[in-house]
């Protein structure tokens, strides 16, 4: 988990995928759309990406990927950032996180 932490530590919007993951381009696309920039981490292309996946799952990330964390906190996958902006509560997340501002 530290990994994960040292990997979002001042970023406010980061998203964890695979170079194959389908639904990469619809969370960056997402994302985007309110006018933040995510850091994007492709952990297949990384050397410790095992670790990575692993640390993702025990956060209950199934699949894997994509994974995003807006201010540092585990959101969660596409259908909880879906879920989220459905809500109207991803803006107020990126507000929060300084990922965009008004």
């Amino acid at each position: 988990m530290d990994l994960l932490a040292s990997l979002t530590e001042n970023k406010p919007v980061v998203i964890f995928s695979k170079s194959t993951c389908c639904m990469n381009p619809t969370m960056i696309a997402l994302i985007r759309g309110f006018g933040a920039e995510p850091i994007v981490i492709e952990i297949d292309k990384m050397a410790n990406g095992y670790q990575l996946e692993r640390a993702l799952m025990q956060l209950g990330c199934r699949p894997s990927v994509p994974a995003v964390f807006i201010g540092q906190q585990f959101v969660g996958g596409t259908d909880e950032v879906i879920s989220l902006n459905v809500q109207n509560k991803l803006s107020q997340l990126l507000l929060k996180a300084k990922a965009i501002w008004l």
